[in-house]
């Protein structure tokens, strides 16, 4: 039997601007970016997390209002931007309908699309005993919200009580500087802060703080449950948690520059298989911070550069098997992506200056200094301006590629596919025949058996399709962005990268675009 949690709620002074407004007001047509800063960790991976970038943005102040949104788009695929100004609760949350939606009263459901942001708007976005549900979803972004007081037992119920969930084939979301918070256990009935099941990959949970309740958060239901992975955690405070700081079935997570103070049973649970990279945390007035716990299903776990300070560990047993009280690694894993680490030292400061919502977005610089990439939407609303091309994207192009075209022979997927077209038509060298998307956004890549060094991409476009505003060109291997702009693309130069795969990624279109040829070359 394990202890109640002994609640240290933390009183919050902030004053919440709520917009008034009657339905979904449209703030900019065309033109939108995504939520602020860029997918990091795992969600930076798989194609990377844009969210809805490319797509329009909206304001809305009730939990009606987000499902209108999602509704009002042309497909499930059509990517939007959603503002939330206020706070969402279940009794102004109501099922809408239409066919680029499903949705369900009572709680927040981003259940079968993609290509959405949701992005609090100040301090102001609450949702308030309702939950966030993603299932059968790909490419969201929620950023800067607080999630509080969702319950499965009680009234009212949201969401299994968990304040976010992911379930049934999930792919790359990315959560970011979020608070989750309950006010008790289950017994007071709640359940997790952030909770993923059934085939979840491509997450990220960064900047935010989960505090005040029994469950941190799972990754994978049950003991068989073990297709849930690539998992990365960074610049998270977790405050008086019971457990599950995460819970880790199968799969591989990174925990890195994570602030724990006061876990009371347990923290970081890493069984049945699963591999947990921890490093650089600083783990604080703790109990069995690391380890494999209750179960005899032991997983694994590479450890270094932890700060362990007032940590107790209990005694090894069948089904508790703790890191410490002196932590060594039991595996390895290897990181598929760039990220600059904190030293441990100097994580609770920097946590406590940049994690949760209403902190404009504030990060580390990887030297212990917060610095504030960009800021986050305000009450009063202008337009966004178009994204800056990172890279050279010309009409006609004043040097023309030179050698051979390396897409010639290469493999080739994508995101969706218009009925029929085919990916392997942007490598067929045939300007008749073209892949385009199943919506007016989406992915096409080309990928090879072997690294090749590419510093060149010409795009050419077949007639009678939609036209191309805004796009990308993004190292599939890393997720780095190699060039990025408005307008019709036709070359694109950029540094000479190694790579084995790259993509072409439509994030804005009037229509439906024919893409006919990827070209890729070395210079």
């Amino acid at each position: 039997m394990r202890r109640p949690l002994a609640l240290r709620l933390l009183a919050t002074g902030a004053t919440m601007a709520v917009v008034a407004g009657v339905g979904v007001s449209t703030l900019v047509a065309t033109g939108a970016q995504a939520a602020p800063g860029s997918a990091t960790g795992y969600a930076s991976q798989n194609g990377g997390t844009t969210g809805g970038a490319g797509g329009k943005t909206v304001r809305a102040t009730t939990g009606t209002q987000i499902h209108e949104a999602l509704c009002s788009r042309a497909s499930a695929s059509t990517p939007i931007i959603i503002e939330v100004a206020g706070t969402i609760t279940p009794a102004n949350t109501a099922k809408v309908s239409g066919s680029s939606c499903n949705t369900a009263a009572g709680v927040i459901e981003l259940k079968q699309i993609s290509n959405v942001s949701i992005v609090g708007v100040g301090t102001s976005a609450v949702f308030n005993e309702i939950g966030i549900h993603i299932r059968e979803s790909s490419n969201i972004i929620i950023q800067n919200v607080t999630v509080k007081n969702v319950k499965k037992s009680g009234s009212p119920i949201s969401n299994g009580g968990d304040a976010i969930s992911m379930e049934t084939n999930v792919r790359n979301v990315w959560v970011d500087h979020a608070t989750l918070e309950a006010s008790g256990g289950e017994s007071e009935g709640f359940d997790g802060l952030f909770d993923m099941k059934a085939n979840t990959q491509y997450v990220t949970l960064s900047y935010s703080i989960l505090r005040n309740s029994g469950r941190g958060g799972l990754i994978g239901s049950s003991e068989t449950d073990r297709t849930n992975t690539f998992i990365t955690f960074h610049h998270n405070l977790y405050e008086n948690i019971d457990s599950r700081a995460p819970l880790l079935r199968g799969g591989v997570a990174h925990m890195y520059n994570n602030h724990y103070v006061s876990l009371n049973e347990s923290g970081i649970n890493s069984r049945a298989g699963a591999k947990a990279k921890v490093e650089n945390n600083y783990f604080e007035d703790s109990k069995d911070v690391l380890g494999t716990f209750y179960t005899s299903e032991a997983g694994t776990w590479q450890v270094a550069g932890n700060i362990f300070d007032n940590v107790t560990w209990t005694a090894k047993s069948a089904e508790n098997n703790p890191a410490g009280p002196n932590p060594t690694s039991t595996t390895t894993v290897t990181i598929p992506y760039a990220y600059t680490m904190d030293a441990g030292s100097c994580v609770p400061t920097t946590v406590r200056q940049t994690a949760g919502a209403g902190k404009n977005l504030a990060v580390s610089n990887g030297a212990c200094s917060p610095t504030t990439t960009a800021p986050t939407p305000t009450a009063t609303a202008t337009a966004t301006p178009k994204p800056t091309a990172t890279a050279t994207a010309t009409a006609a192009p004043t040097t023309p590629a030179t050698g051979a075209n390396l897409s010639l022979g290469a493999g080739a997927d994508g995101s969706g596919r218009a009925s029929g077209t085919s990916y392997a038509n942007v490598t067929d060298g045939s300007a008749s025949t073209y892949w385009s998307p199943s919506s007016s956004t989406g992915r096409v890549s080309v990928k090879w058996d072997a690294a090749k060094t590419v510093s060149r991409v010409v795009v050419k476009q077949a007639s009678g399709g939609g036209t191309i505003t805004a796009w990308r060109v993004v190292n599939n291997d890393t997720g780095a962005v190699l060039a990025s702009g408005t307008g019709t693309p036709s070359t694109v130069t950029f540094a000479a990268t190694s790579l084995k795969k790259v993509n072409f990624e439509i994030t804005g279109a009037s229509g439906t675009p024919r893409v006919a040829e990827v070209e890729t070359y070395a210079k």
